[in-house]
């Protein structure tokens, strides 16, 4: 299998394609909202110093482990597991992303059918009400939601068949500098509005007085999730590295410094246009599709901003959207033999069929809820608070206490530059990482707050 396994083209290719799984929806309105609203500055501060401690050594170990596996989750953790418990680690990594990727899909359904909207210049969302009522009548049609979802779901399709280099490689070499690009420009114009610096003040300005406990455990989970531990889009890009020359410190170092960057930049994008126009900052979904869409609606040429707004979205999600795609994809080929072509429209109908209950939980089954939780929000809540985080609970357990940390430094350095794994390390390894994904897990299950 290994002699013939799809490798990147360079080591740029593989920075960019992860950096595309990890850089999606929650950059662009979860991390600017919780910045905003945890002490600004002081919690910027914090979640880097988080990015550093515990998600680069995470995301390392979990690239490192793919690497060594040189096969997908399920081939790759039954090779380096054997019969012990850890091999379910690959099973909760793929359950994560199927999961994940049953609800994400209709989200870029929505992303799209309002970037259509405003092209075709039928957007006329004229205050947060009006956008408000807007989407909830969209939403609440399963069929107009699936049938923006299908063609969005297709193009990542078309993406993935053409393989690693010719698809994800060359898609997130295009992809990503544009997705940078406008989050630049877009922050540079929405700077431009009277009353924006009021905005930037609040993002950024640090109130040490704001942060507390659950600060700390909010910048935690942010960059537990930003980063993408835990859904082995990292585990399956690792295993298509060449065993020895690849520098994986330095590449995940990299990757989360870029997925840092433009969660930052797009705050940049949001609050200084939300706080010129008086409007105040919401969480969520809503953020986008409410606040943003009424925000548009205050423009002049607000229908080409919004263009131009739900184009840069709809980048931002389709990368991740293809990481995930490939995650699932490459899956199915190491653990089933099957070919690439095989595989991926039978993961991409296995995804539709589930995102259909899902759809229906917004219009006609919205009645029916499970704990409390619609069965969109279900899906949110299984995939995040109990398969992903266990499962990055269990790639740190299993990094220590099976593997070793002196094999998992050896193992990592190889092909690594100037930035490696020392026996600093040791200590975080065994110790904070380890606690750290534990208290994300417990706060997720509800049990921490």
């Amino acid at each position: 299998m290994n002699a013939t396994r799809e490798r990147w083209g360079s080591p740029l290719g593989f920075i960019l394609a992860t950096t595309g799984f990890s850089v999606g929806l929650g950059n662009i309105w979860r991390f600017p909202y919780l910045a905003g609203e945890n002490g600004g500055g002081a919690f910027l501060l914090i979640y880097v110093l988080l990015a550093v401690l515990i998600g680069i050594p995470l995301f390392t170990a979990e690239i490192s482990l793919g690497r060594r596996a040189q096969a997908t989750p399920l081939a790759g953790m039954r090779k380096l597991a054997g019969r012990s418990p850890f091999r379910a680690i690959g099973w909760l990594g793929v359950g994560a992303a199927f999961l994940i990727m049953s609800y994400y899909q209709l989200i870029m359904g929505w992303i799209a059918a309002y970037f259509v909207r405003a092209f075709r210049g039928g957007y006329d969302a004229g205050s947060v009400q009006a956008a408000a009522e807007s989407f909830a009548a969209f939403t609440a049609r399963p069929g107009e939601v699936l049938a923006y979802t299908v063609p969005v779901m297709l193009l990542a399709g078309l993406i993935i068949t053409r393989g690693l280099r010719r698809g994800i490689e060359r898609a997130a070499r295009l992809l990503m500098p544009i997705l940078f690009f406008f989050l630049i420009g877009l922050g540079i114009v929405s700077l431009q509005f009277d009353g924006a610096w009021e905005g930037v003040r609040w993002y950024l300005a640090p109130d040490f007085s704001a942060i507390g406990p659950e600060t700390w455990l909010a910048a935690l989970g942010q960059a537990f999730y930003s980063i993408g531990v835990g859904m082995m889009g990292a585990f399956v890009f690792g295993s298509f590295l060449h065993p020895r020359r690849s520098d994986i410190p330095g590449s995940a170092a990299s990757i989360v410094a870029f997925d840092t960057l433009a969660a930052v930049l797009a705050g940049f994008v949001m609050f200084p246009a939300l706080f010129a126009f008086g409007m105040e900052p919401d969480q969520g979904a809503g953020l986008l599709f409410i606040t943003m869409a009424g925000l548009f609606g205050r423009l002049p040429a607000g229908e080409v901003a919004a263009a131009f707004f739900f184009f840069f979205v709809f980048i931002a999600g389709l990368t991740s959207c293809l990481a995930l795609l490939e995650a699932l994809t490459a899956s199915a080929m190491d653990s089933l033999g099957w070919s690439r072509r095989r595989s991926l429209w039978t993961a991409l109908a296995a995804l539709l069929l589930a995102g259909v209950p899902l759809a229906l939980g917004g219009g006609p089954w919205a009645a029916v809820q499970l704990g409390g939780r619609g069965l969109f929000e279900l899906a949110d809540y299984v995939s995040g608070n109990i398969f992903l985080t266990v499962s990055g609970l269990a790639i740190s357990l299993y990094v220590v206490f099976a593997w070793g940390f002196e094999r998992f430094r050896a193992e990592t350095n190889q092909g690594a530059g100037r930035f490696r794994i020392t026996a600093a390390w040791g200590p975080v390894m065994r110790f904070v990482v380890p606690v750290a994904v534990a208290l994300v897990v417990l706060a997720g299950l509800g049990l921490l707050s």
